[in-house]
């Protein structure tokens, strides 16, 4: 017997059709939960008091998942979190790295179309999330959308308009539904020491700059060197070029020298960041730019926010960005 819970924070797969378009329906989604009532399977529902498009997510509302999800921690076998596809990359992402030493299943899913539609992808990914989230080896935060079973902290957000809407450009899926799941076990991590989960800090202030020809690197500079960011995330060209704009440089100096730091990924959706592979990566890192490897947007962003919540030291923090502490980095 597997005992479950289910979090709805909302998203697109509970809403319904109202004079204003879809919107989140309160009771909704929990009566449609009980065709997934059978012997063997216990599960509850826990619905958010406010239910959200997902596009207006913060850290306040990713306190409420992980606040939720360790209250109950003991309780259950298996956790699945409903939630809406714009940001779940970036809220499986921070779960995986708050929820130290996890020793269960934490399946975040959604859908692209609503359960009322009589296409929806939904009862798919709902059916393979519970089965997913069962399964008493699986230690980490995934997400399980089209079929797939992805790393939390490796999927993207990739396709707006077909059902395959996740994948993980960088890992191999942690699954594959078919008339059989073909469970990948020799991917899948091994909990790492006890059960220690973390709150973030919600006054952090965190950006990802991307850099554009012409002015834009120019205008990241500046924003780098406004003393507002604690930390940022910047997108460069291929893997790690940009231009040697002083401006950009001065900031990348400037937020290094407060101790804030920054964090270089490609803007391109496969492939990693590698120092030295032009001579046009050199000059970021020279000015203090921490390479971030194959790291994505979302997870860079959640990694840095959870790290900085803990107030580690400069040295702590340089170590544990160059490491890979939930499978989110190829070392």
């Amino acid at each position: 017997m597997s005992r479950i819970l289910v979090l709805y924070t909302g998203g697109t797969i509970g809403m319904d059709h109202t004079p204003e378009g879809l919107a989140p329906v309160p009771g909704l989604l929990p009566r449609l939960l009980q065709r997934f009532e059978r012997p063997g399977l216990e599960f509850d529902i826990v619905e958010f008091a406010q239910l959200i498009d997902s596009s207006a997510i913060t850290p306040r509302q990713w306190n409420e998942i992980i606040d939720a999800l360790v209250s109950r921690y003991a309780q259950y076998d298996g956790f699945v979190v409903i939630h809406g596809t714009d940001t779940m990359a970036y809220t499986a992402s921070v779960l995986a790295f708050a929820l130290q030493g996890l020793a269960k299943p934490v399946v975040l899913t959604g859908a692209q179309l609503p359960l009322v539609h009589p296409r929806s992808d939904g009862w798919a990914n709902l059916a393979d999330a519970f089965e997913a989230a069962c399964q008493p080896d699986l230690h980490e935060v995934a997400i399980a959308f089209n079929r797939l079973l992805l790393r939390g902290c490796r999927a993207r957000k990739l396709d707006v308009e077909h059902f395959d809407g996740f994948n993980s450009p960088n890992a191999e899926p942690l699954a594959e539904f078919a008339i059989h799941a073909h469970w990948r076990r020799d991917r899948w991590l091994k909990q790492d020491g006890g059960w220690r989960p973390q709150r973030v800090n919600e006054e952090l202030k965190l950006a990802a700059l991307m850099l554009t020809p012409g002015y834009g690197s120019a205008w990241a500079g500046r924003a780098l060197q406004s003393g507002e960011l604690d930390g940022a995330i910047v997108l460069s060209y291929g893997s790690g070029n940009a231009p040697a704009d002083p401006a950009l440089l001065d900031g990348i100096a400037a937020m290094t020298a407060r101790g804030c730091p920054v964090l270089t990924l490609t803007q391109v959706v496969k492939g990693a960041v590698e120092v030295g592979a032009y001579a046009a990566s050199q000059p970021l890192a020279r000015a203090g730019a921490l390479p971030g490897g194959d790291l994505t947007p979302e997870a860079a962003l959640a990694k840095l926010h959870v790290l900085l919540s803990a107030a580690p030291s400069a040295a702590a923090l340089r170590e544990a960005l160059a490491c890979s502490l939930r499978g989110e980095i190829t070392l």
